[in-house]
């Protein structure tokens, strides 16, 4: 047990990555950690996950800049969701999600799944198995962004 998460730790380290359209990836994860101060209030605080443990909430971060010298049209990030942990929430964003390994896509109040039994349920956060982005418009040349979707280790 002990293996699979320090597996999964090195699945969520930071890398960094390429796009054939020039746009600089910078992936990040942290541990979402809640403390209460002397005086009750409380504080989330984003920490380096040296160690993680099922029900730890994680938080990523995909960072981007366009360090071609031509807008990146049709720009797209597909995010894999390491097997350990489950989906949470992505904020605002509203990504696509697939919940077949990247086949299809769609948000997830309009997925459904499968049972033994013939008959469908709706697609659950836990199901999701990617996340996509797809830019509407250019990312201008020097443009740069962050996106931010959370997880909880299963």
């Amino acid at each position: 047990m002990r293996t699979a998460f320090f597996l999964l730790l090195a699945a969520l380290l930071p890398c960094q990555a390429l796009a054939a359209n020039q746009v600089a990836l910078d992936n990040s994860v942290f541990v979402e950690r809640v403390t209460t101060d002397s005086t009750g209030k409380q504080r989330i605080l984003l920490e380096e996950p040296k160690v993680v443990v099922p029900g730890d909430r994680l938080v990523f971060v995909l960072n981007y800049r366009n360090a071609g010298a031509q807008p990146a049209d049709k720009f797209v990030i597909t995010n894999p969701l390491p097997a350990a942990v489950s989906f949470a929430d992505a904020g605002d964003t509203r990504p696509l999600v697939s919940i077949d390994g990247g086949r299809g896509w769609g948000h997830l109040e309009q997925l459904t799944i499968a049972q033994p039994d013939g008959t469908r349920r709706a697609a659950q956060p836990a199901d999701v198995t990617h996340l996509r982005w797809a830019f509407q418009k250019p990312v201008p040349v020097g443009g740069s962004g962050k996106l931010m979707f959370r997880g909880v280790v299963k």
